[in-house]
């Protein structure tokens, strides 16, 4: 994890229960007597994470509706630290494509840095929720994407100046590829449950041609906004996608950077991409 993520020391169970008590029914015990909660059951990730928001980042309301994403909420803040070492310090602004009902990332941008942050989703329901999870909070705006063909444009105003754009794109290119890495996820934790212990819409896991084809769209339209933005940056989870959307970037005439991330036993990397060093 970074360095200077919170997280990278492990969690204290006994104090998150006492920022949010609903966490404390779901501990368990691991073999040496340790208090660990079943991170296998979604009821008990979304109470963890809860408890988290609220002891870390005073964040007093956070609601999900079911179904929904439940985001790990170390690597959620550890993509924002990355992030604030390539904008820098100051006063920042940012925009998340695919904020879902949780908007963790603008919520946690804010929260770390102090970022004005955007969300924006092409789904009518989590737009609701990521509504009622930022309503107390003027730094962050939620806006509806209406044309799913389009992931910027529509969404960036003219005129409109954001230092950082990121990104985490739908990983699976169908739903039967989702359902199959669930069902092989779950036969690993021993669990015939058959559920993601971050559960997850469909338009949150899965969009036609997966992570690489979104991203790849996104890069292409990043250069229209060129004079708008930034940084682009993109999560990416595969490997083996990095080197083409890599090299699309730089035929766009674009600086690029790739950042791997490690939490827990997942390594991601970012895809960041700029077209000029002097930003904005």
């Amino acid at each position: 994890m970074h360095l200077r993520n919170v997280h990278r020391y492990g969690y204290d169970f006994v104090k998150l229960a006492e920022s949010h008590p609903a966490l404390e029914p779901h501990f368990t015990k691991t073999l040496d007597g340790a208090t660990t909660i079943d991170f296998s059951k979604p009821e008990s990730i979304l109470e963890f994470n809860t408890a988290l928001l609220k002891h870390h980042y005073n964040i007093k309301y956070w609601k999900l509706p079911a179904g929904s994403l439940y985001p790990p909420i170390p690597g959620r803040a550890d993509y924002i630290h990355h992030i604030s070492d390539l904008i820098g310090k100051g006063e920042k602004t940012g925009l998340d494509i695919g904020c879902g009902a949780s908007a963790i990332y603008p919520i946690l941008g804010n929260a770390i840095y102090n970022y004005k942050m955007v969300g924006c989703d092409v789904d009518e329901t989590s737009i609701a929720h990521a509504k009622d999870n930022t309503l107390k909070n003027p730094e962050i705006e939620i806006r509806h994407q209406v044309n799913r063909s389009n992931i910027l444009q529509g969404i960036i105003k003219d005129g409109e100046k954001f230092d950082f754009v990121m990104c985490n794109p739908p990983f699976y290119a169908s739903a039967e590829e989702a359902e199959k890495e669930n069902l092989k996820k779950q036969r690993k934790l021993g669990t015939s449950e058959e559920s993601r212990n971050f559960a997850g819409m469909s338009h949150e896991l899965w969009c036609n041609g997966g992570e690489a084809l979104f991203v790849k769209r996104l890069i292409k339209e990043s250069a229209d906004f060129k004079e708008q933005v930034g940084w682009f940056t993109s999560l990416l989870s595969r490997k083996r996608n990095v080197p083409k959307l890599e090299k699309l970037a730089k035929k766009l005439k674009a600086e690029v950077q790739v950042i791997t991330m490690q939490t827990g036993n997942k390594e991601s990397r970012i895809l960041a991409w700029r077209f000029s060093k002097e930003g904005k």
